[in-house]
């Protein structure tokens, strides 16, 4: 797997927020917990703080619901 820094990293963290986030508002059967729970773990494991987690899961609410909160 290649290395991911710089804005790439960047795009890779706020993607998989804004999944994480869509993911958990789908309602029903289609809901697809187990990608939920992987994209979670990866997204931690790629977060360095709360801070920072704190800001992707803000740009991801921003992104799936068009309002900042």
């Amino acid at each position: 797997m290649p290395e991911i820094t710089g804005r790439d990293l960047h795009l890779v963290k706020k993607a998989l927020a804004i999944a994480v986030l869509a993911i958990e508002r789908q309602p029903g059967p289609f809901q697809s917990v187990s990608d939920q729970n992987d994209m979670k773990a990866l997204l931690d494991a790629l977060i360095e703080n709360d801070a920072e987690l704190a800001h992707y899961a803000h740009a991801a609410r921003i992104a799936v619901t068009g309002a900042p909160d």
